[in-house]
């Protein structure tokens, strides 16, 4: 990346859903369950043809990855922060969650929000049944925020291209 800043604007509703998202997620990947599929999603088999070789790398990997995954996701939830205080939706008054909050990404915290959105959209796939390009959601109001997180993902990427 680009020593370049980029400039992310948010309303605080938006901050303050993403950071409760973004516990949610650290909790997930805190646990390590290897038997919660979105924790395997994390944590692709390397060798899909060989069971033997593919629990032998995550076991090697596994640790390393998701600890990463947690710091970066700190590194998130720490720009959101105002007044150095995690967000609550439920404080935000009307006038409140329409304001804004803007964060200035390093290119060092770039690289975490990309690294963090990415597997949060992983994660919310897993739960959702997602499995390729087409999905309509069925009315699930979870679907939005999917897309929602994969819109922001998208809006990042653009601007560390332009």
């Amino acid at each position: 990346m680009t020593g370049r800043r980029i400039t992310l604007e948010l309303t605080l509703l938006e901050a303050a859903h993403l950071s409760d998202l973004l516990a949610q997620f650290e909790e997930v990947v805190a646990e390590r369950d290897a038997r919660d599929p979105a924790v395997r999603r994390l944590v692709p088999d390397a060798y899909r043809d060989d069971a033997d070789a593919a629990a032998e790398f995550r076991r090697l990997t596994q640790d390393d990855i998701l600890e990463r995954r947690l710091t970066d996701t700190g590194v998130v939830r720490a720009s959101l922060r105002r007044d150095g205080r995690d967000l609550d939706p439920a404080e935000l008054d009307r006038t409140q969650a329409e304001d804004a909050l803007v964060v200035e990404l390093t290119p060092e915290v770039a690289g975490a929000w990309l690294r963090t959105l990415a597997a949060l959209r992983l994660v919310l796939a897993e739960r959702l049944g997602v499995t390729g390009e087409d999905h309509d959601g069925d009315g699930d109001p979870r679907f939005g925020v999917y897309e929602w997180v994969g819109y922001r993902l998208d809006v990042l990427v653009r601007a560390l291209d332009g």
